[in-house]
């Protein structure tokens, strides 16, 4: 697979979001016709309608995407970090960073087969861990995920 895991490191998705993994399905994120790769900008005014998201997977194979902000509420101090956006269900919550640029994770993970009611909704947004949601249903690794950076955007002056 061509896919590599560079940006992830470089982008330090890799260890605050997830563990060292293989990639072996290709997931595409578009917001509106934009394409999106690891560490692209992504203005929030786009980003706040649901992305469309396609998965190049294997037939029949369900898969999970989370989608995260290991940056909140500053990335300077992100203390809530991770705050959930997406988990799997259709609750989707755009990006819109406070302050500074905020990494947006996506986490794709391969089902072992159909989860029924064991994913429930946090009880918070704030203080997700993709981690221990992937260990708690039993979903291991990641199988694909992407990153975009978004940075609030500046309030038109009027005069």
């Amino acid at each position: 697979m061509a896919v590599s895991v560079d940006p992830l490191v470089v982008g330090r998705v890799i260890g605050d979001v997830v563990d060292m993994f293989v990639p072996t399905v290709t997931t595409s994120i578009y917001y509106a016709s934009k394409h999106v790769t690891n560490g692209c900008h992504v203005k929030p005014s786009i980003a706040i309608n649901p992305p469309k998201v396609s998965i190049d997977g294997h037939p029949g194979h369900l898969y999970t995407l989370v989608m995260t902000d290991p940056d909140a509420p500053s990335p300077s101090e992100p203390s809530m970090r991770e705050w959930v956006h997406w988990k799997g269900d259709t609750t989707i919550h755009g990006a819109r960073p406070p302050v500074g640029i905020h990494r947006y994770i996506f986490v794709l993970f391969q089902q072992n087969g159909p989860m029924g009611t064991a994913v429930q909704p946090p009880a918070s947004r704030a203080n997700f861990n993709t981690r221990l949601f992937a260990d708690h249903l039993n979903l291991g690794l990641p199988v694909a995920t992407v990153y975009i950076n978004a940075q609030k955007e500046p309030i038109s002056r009027r005069r």
